[in-house]
């Protein structure tokens, strides 16, 4: 089954069969007889809440894990993937979510490292054929004689793939393989891996949350629920509303907003900000000339690829970043990125990245629920910090927000992601909101945490409150915002009613393809 590393010519797609598979870490159940077929030549999709079993069912598969039993067979033959240099020696590489690239080395350069026999000397003529002779026959192409750190999103995910097929990787799993890049480059990139599992050279298995994705580029969905496999089927035959089922079962799905209410009318906007500019740590400008006002009642999304100035213009709204120069003001009151001001404006917010930014993952969720109050009344008497009056917030805080933890008590590193996500919007929520900043609240979540962040965010925005929504998730943005802007190159050079635009107009400026007077 090894497969020679100077291989030139296309290699064939090849099939998998996970038969019984199980994986339990102490007394936790992850996998339980899990089958998971992918013929050879299909595109294949993965689906399942967190916490559901995917990535430990693909660690089984690379040989990150291994199972307590259970086969997998590549195409037709039993193996033992103990290791990943035994699932690349069977033909199976994996494409992480978080790019596995080194920075500072060209293309070219992680090409050829990631070979599994590597020589002492690199004959580049040779190399450089090869890899001419590998590029002719790929249907995209990446800068391969550039340090990869100057590369945009997707050229590295580009990159991340085509190492994979230089090692003749003929059956790739995919994790979130889209969350970096614009629409159109995600359109392009799954189509084109999709026009090679119909040609017979690739086998795909993508794990995503996107079911617009899924229902778009994958022949089959297997949906894991609680470790086990909970359906598998024809993606033309099942609906969105049958895979929501089988990836919740009976749990109720997060209850949907009946509709938009009217933005309010004000005298002045909720919250403005003009003339923002600030830095990035080198110096050099991260973003300028940033005007933006919102309307009571109303949802504006800042669209555009990472690294455009999107998360350090949140570092310098939060007060993490100082200005170079502008102002943020708040119903018509310029506002210090200070606890105090934030009070008095009811400015809360819910950053990208929240066991980084939000939260202090030894504290326990009680505590971390209380960051916002700890010092007012009813938590705290007498200056002293009431320990019952904290319990009791969070267990109402905790039945409300549908928070799964094992108690108030436990540290919020031990919880999944999406409730840490819920954790901190149930802090920042409980009070009286009156501007709210999110930033990617969904990244990586599940189905029904996404539904359910959704929900809330809607909630406040028919309640009055004006939300800035920073998100690369364009879907996001066109589903909650009422009014979109592109931020490109640290600059706003698209705005627009939702209603006025579009998928492709919003994706080409993300793209930097088009520029434009931003009047916003």
């Amino acid at each position: 089954m090894t497969m020679p590393t100077d291989q030139t010519g296309p290699a064939r797609a090849i099939g998998l069969d996970v038969s019984g598979v199980s994986k339990a870490f102490g007394s936790f159940v992850a996998l339980k007889d899990v089958d998971l077929k992918v013929p050879a030549a299909s595109f294949h999709a993965i689906l399942g809440e967190n916490g559901a079993g995917k990535t430990t069912l693909v660690r089984c598969i690379t040989g990150y894990y291994h199972p307590d039993h259970g086969q997998i067979a590549v195409d037709g033959r039993a193996v033992t993937i103990a290791s990943s240099r035994d699932a690349h020696r069977f033909g199976i590489g994996m494409v992480h979510q978080s790019f596995t690239l080194v920075p500072s080395l060209t293309g070219a350069e992680n090409l050829v490292i990631a070979r599994a026999e590597r020589p002492a000397v690199f004959r580049w003529d040779s190399e450089r054929k090869r890899m001419k002779e590998f590029l002719a026959r790929m249907p995209f192409r990446a800068p391969l004689d550039v340090p990869v750190w100057t590369l945009s999103a997707g050229e590295k995910q580009k990159l991340q793939i085509l190492k994979q097929l230089y090692l003749n990787q003929r059956f790739l799993i995919l994790d979130e393989p889209t969350s970096v890049l614009t629409p159109d480059e995600a359109e392009e990139l799954l189509g084109r891996l999709r026009d090679m599992t119909r040609a017979g050279e690739l086998t795909v298995c993508l794990i995503t949350h996107k079911l617009r994705e899924v229902r778009a580029f994958a022949d089959e969905v297997t949906v894991l629920r609680r470790g086990e496999v909970a359906g598998v089927g024809r993606t033309a035959d099942l609906t969105n509303a049958d895979i929501a089922k089988l990836m919740v079962g009976d749990t109720p799905l997060p209850s949907r907003w009946t509709g938009r209410k009217p933005a309010q009318p004000a005298p002045h906007p909720a919250f403005e900000i003009r003339g923002l500019a600030a830095n990035r740590d080198d110096g050099t400008a991260a973003f300028r000339d940033i005007d933006l006002a919102i309307q009571p009642g109303e949802i504006v999304g800042i669209a555009g690829v990472s690294g455009n100035g999107q998360s350090t213009l949140l570092e310098a709204l939060c007060g993490q970043r100082a200005l170079v120069s502008g102002e943020v003001l708040a119903h018509g009151e310029r506002v210090l990125p200070t606890r105090a001001a934030f009070a008095k404006h009811r400015m809360f917010s819910l950053p990208e990245e929240p066991l980084k930014n939000a939260a202090v993952g030894t504290m326990t969720v009680a505590e971390n629920l209380a960051l916002r109050t700890f010092d007012r009344p009813p938590l705290a008497k007498g200056g002293w910090l009431s320990s019952a009056a904290m319990r009791r917030q969070a267990n109402v805080l905790i039945d409300r927000y549908r928070i799964k933890t094992p108690s108030p008590s436990a540290p919020i590193n031990t919880l999944s992601g999406g409730n840490i996500q819920r954790t901190v919007l149930a802090r920042e929520l409980s009070g009286d909101v009156g501007i709210l900043i999110v930033a990617n609240p969904c990244a990586a979540l599940d189905f029904t945490s996404t539904e359910a962040i959704h929900a809330e965010i809607m909630d406040q925005r028919n309640r009055g409150v004006a939300v800035l929504l920073v998100s690369e998730d364009l879907d996001e943005i066109l589903e909650l915002a009422d009014r979109v802007v592109v931020m490109s190159g640290g600059r706003i050079t698209y705005a627009a009613p939702i209603a006025d635009t579009d998928r492709a107009t919003i994706g080409h400026y993300m793209a930097g393809e088009k520029t434009a007077e931003a009047g916003v």
